[in-house]
């Protein structure tokens, strides 16, 4: 059958156009008013679709169909719809009249009831006994009622079923191709004739090879051989290129020997060897790492007494173990002067002024001090005793000017930093004491006195009860009582005075507790607790707390609300925490005896872990003013330590060991339970035992 090529209508041009326009143009080319022939079909540009064909009777005098192009025959133009807009958007149509035109060109208006609501339609669809099996038609507007054989079509499709409910997978096969091979050929026909005659193209090629080699311009396999076999040098010295002071190095090292035996493990051993009841005891006592030798000796009569040896096996497999695991190999010494390892430190007295000596002794508790504070001034020393009374105490004399008695022992005390006010907060078993204790100026007090006034006049909600002490309590100094569900162990005040925040370790969710004095309200930051927490400090310049728990330190943001650091000191008891003055570096104290330092710009990790204490640390702070920090201990020492912070981030911090203090004795295996600096002068406190009494120590 023969054909002109046909023209494929491009699609972006199809695209284009709108459906008036094409349906005019269409009807022009019917006419015959365009330049084409009156055979061919074109589109609204002219390009050709179909030309003119010729018909050919087949064999059984049926005319031929002309052959269908492929492009226009995978489309949907057989669907059955009087819609012929084809992919032209709907929404085109949504402000029309009508929703398309049909196969004539004419318009086909929408359908009433087209443009419904969503109330409509419930109650069309109320009314309506088909709704439920009605499918709306977008193309023509209207609701198609799907048959049951087309809901059956649904229903296999949605149970993962092959549609027609007629068709069998699993018909035989049809053996189109025989399995048995056939001994005869598919083909008798003859051998063709140019099989057997050379190819006149190969022949070709190959005179060209042979030309070429005739000429010398390419060489053969053989020749290219001989000629790569005569650059090479017949012989030549391998080490060449070898580094000339190499030695040989033999790297093979024999298994260590075993020890010769000795006359312990002779059948009949001479008595000094045998021991007594008590060595076997104290022999049996150790551990197995921890005993001497493996075996006890005996003595027998003969050799023939001699009993198999139990253990035997056992130290061949140990005797394996250690050919097989304990790698051997040589290390080259080097020759290094021990003393350049060592880091060059400044000498002590750059280092001045630190604590050198002992001062002055704080005499008159009657039981063991848990807890001192000093006053932001310096003038005054506040400490809280198991005998149930704190007492205030001048620094320079160590006369004792105030003392207040309770009921329970006093867990902690702290003086409020701010200078401007004089509070102290004393926390015993489920209550916090804000006092004022009346040691400052009359201006100071003044102050103090008309802040705690302001307060009871305004009704703020808060967790804790803030209670009013009666009228005999506020005459010793008293001002505000919160009392608390579970037992606070931590006081801590932040920078400016108006807040402080308390520990309650037991209390869960509200183990932590952050109290505002101007507002008489109490807050719980954290809704749940990720450990035990054992201690809590603000952070000296920017809104930030620090959280201790057992072994992790987290970091949040008071105003955003959200952690931003955690640190891993790598301990398994935090004991207690300071943070740097200015506010880039941690102390950490353990009861494993570790006193982590962390630069928080450089590692979640510590910068230096030091281990000076021999047992458990109880407390760990910094200078306000001074580069010093100090730590103590249940061994009862007192350890004060050089700690430059650089303004550079290049420049590590600095930590010099300056001076280690016997301040205390240890009774009933607890040392110093606290110690603190002066906040002006290079002054450090301690709290102990010391023959028998139970005292506070100033070292100057």
């Amino acid at each position: 059958m023969k054909r002109r090529e046909p023209m494929k209508r491009t699609a972006d041009k199809a695209e284009k156009e709108t459906d008036k326009e094409v349906f005019a143009e269409i009807s022009l080319d019917h006419n015959g008013t365009d330049s084409a022939d009156e055979d061919d079909i074109v589109d609204a540009d002219g390009n050709l679709i179909f030309g003119p064909f010729e018909t050919v009777d087949g064999e059984d005098g049926e005319e031929e169909l002309p052959e269908i192009i492929p492009d226009y025959a995978s489309d949907d133009s057989d669907e059955e719809t009087n819609n012929t807009i084809g992919n032209v958007p709907l929404e085109w149509y949504a402000e029309l009249d009508h929703i398309g035109y049909d196969i004539n060109g004419k318009k086909i208006p929408k359908p009433k009831g087209a443009s419904k609501d969503a109330l409509d339609e419930f109650l069309d669809s109320m009314d309506d006994p088909n709704s439920w099996r009605s499918v709306l038609n977008k193309l023509e507007g209207e609701n198609v009622v799907l048959s049951d054989t087309d809901l059956d079509i649904i229903k296999r499709i949605q149970s993962k079923m092959i549609p027609d409910k007629d068709y069998n997978p699993y018909e035989p096969t049809v053996e189109w191709f025989s399995s048995q091979t056939e001994t005869q050929p598919l083909s008798a026909a003859p051998e063709p004739k140019r099989r057997f005659i050379p190819s006149k193209t190969e022949g070709a090629r190959i005179m060209k090879i042979v030309r070429a080699i005739r000429k010398g311009w390419k060489k053969t396999t053989e020749e290219l051989k001989e000629e790569k076999e005569k650059a090479l040098p017949k012989f030549y010295d391998i080490w060449a290129h070898s580094d000339p002071d190499a030695k040989d190095k033999h790297m093979h090292i024999p298994a260590p020997r075993m020890s010769l035996p000795d006359h312990r493990e002779s059948y009949n051993p001479p008595i000094e060897y045998i021991p007594t009841e008590e060595e076997v005891e104290e022999w049996k006592a150790l551990d197995p790492e921890d005993r001497p030798q493996n075996f006890i000796p005996k003595k027998h009569p003969n050799l023939r007494s001699v009993g198999a040896y139990e253990r035997f096996v056992q130290e061949r497999f140990d005797r394996c173990l250690d050919l097989y695991l304990c790698p051997r190999m040589i290390k080259n010494r080097i020759n290094i002067d021990p003393e350049s390892l060592i880091p060059q430190l400044p000498s002590r007295k750059e280092l001045e002024p630190y604590p050198t000596a002992l001062s002055v002794v704080y005499e008159g508790h009657e039981k063991r001090i848990r807890c001192f504070s000093v006053d932001p001034t310096g003038k005054w020393l506040v400490s809280g005793s198991d005998d149930c009374t704190v007492r205030v105490w001048e620094v320079l004399t160590g006369r004792m000017v105030k003392s207040w008695k309770f009921e329970e022992p006093v867990q902690d005390v702290k003086w409020n930093p701010n200078a401007e006010f004089s509070i102290l907060a004393i926390a015993v078993e489920n209550d916090v004491f804000l006092v004022n204790p009346g040691v400052s100026s009359k201006e100071v007090d003044e102050v103090t006195d008309e802040v705690f006034a302001n307060i009871w006049g305004k009704e703020s909600p808060s967790k804790i009860d803030w209670k009013k002490p009666s009228a005999a309590a506020s005459a010793l100094g008293h001002r505000v009582i919160l009392n608390f569900s579970k037992n606070v162990t931590t006081v801590v005040w932040h920078r400016k005075g108006d807040y402080f925040s308390t520990v309650c370790p037991d209390a869960g969710g509200a183990a932590v507790s952050i109290h505002q004095i101007s507002k008489r309200q109490t807050q719980n930051p954290f809704k749940k607790s990720y450990g035990l927490v054992q201690k809590v400090q603000f952070h000296p310049k920017k809104p930030w707390l620090f959280v201790a728990t057992q072994r992790y330190i987290r970091v949040y943001n008071l105003i955003q609300q959200d952690l931003i650091h955690k640190l891993h000191p790598g301990v398994k008891w935090i004991s207690s925490m300071d943070v740097h003055p200015q506010g880039d570096n941690v102390l950490i104290g353990s009861y494993d005896k570790r006193l982590c330092w962390f630069d928080m710009d450089l590692s979640s990790k510590p910068y230096k872990t030091l281990r000076y204490h021999k047992s458990a640390i109880r407390n760990s702070t910094f200078h306000r003013t001074l580069p010093l920090f100090a730590s103590c201990s249940d061994d009862g020492t007192l350890n004060v330590f050089h700690g430059m912070v650089y303004d550079s981030l290049d420049q590590n911090p600095l930590i010099v060991p300056l001076k280690s203090f016997k301040a205390h004795e240890v009774v009933d295996s607890l040392g110093v339970l606290h110690c603190e600096f002066h906040p002006v002068q290079p002054w450090v406190f301690s709290c102990g035992s010391d023959n028998g009494a139970f005292v506070l120590k100033l070292f100057a």
